[in-house]
């Protein structure tokens, strides 16, 4: 992995709703029309135009996404992702997280996104292992961005210490020499 590409990848703690970048990834369920977590922050701050946009959608498959405004957000665009439910492992879950950072990026740069801004996909409710998930999430972004201009920045904004510590550590131990 080159030094070009893992410096185009960042961390930061906190609440994802306040942060000014191009586009935010909301961890949605397949309705898009709101839920706990990231999902219920997203549409709170962004208010009642996101889920009337979100409702004329039609939902979202697992591992898709699909692409909405910011309204009242810092952020231009919310990209709303369906993560697996994790199920152990065996039943598919590792490709379809992949699919949902892939196809996150993809509308970002279709969109000229030049910063993004990723929660941990499917580690809440739906139960995804922290470690797994980081590594997965990590190795499907750093491999799209050296095929890609854009994004130009990639942060994982995590609002939980163990959410942030376990994406450090795979980011340290897989991607910057020791």
């Amino acid at each position: 992995m080159g030094e070009v590409v893992v410096s185009r990848i960042k961390l930061a703690r906190g609440d994802i709703t306040t942060l000014k970048v191009d586009a935010i990834v909301n961890a949605a369920n397949n309705s898009l029309l709101g839920g706990g977590g990231v999902d219920g922050a997203i549409h709170r701050a962004a208010g009642p135009e996101l889920l009337a946009e979100c409702r004329a959608l039609g939902g979202c498959p697992t591992g898709s996404a699909k692409i909405t405004r910011g309204y009242r957000l810092s952020a231009k665009y919310v990209i709303h992702t369906v993560g697996p439910v994790y199920s152990g492992g065996d039943c598919g879950e590792s490709d379809l997280l992949a699919s949902c950072y892939h196809e996150c990026l993809r509308l970002a740069a279709a969109h000229q996104c030049a910063t993004l801004a990723f929660p941990a996909v499917s580690c809440g409710v739906y139960g995804y292992p922290l470690d797994e998930a980081a590594k997965v999430s990590l190795a499907t972004v750093a491999q799209f961005l050296t095929h890609s201009q854009l994004p130009r920045e990639v942060i994982w904004c995590l609002f939980a210490p163990a959410a942030y510590d376990a994406y450090e550590k795979v980011l340290a131990d897989t991607y910057r020499p020791m």
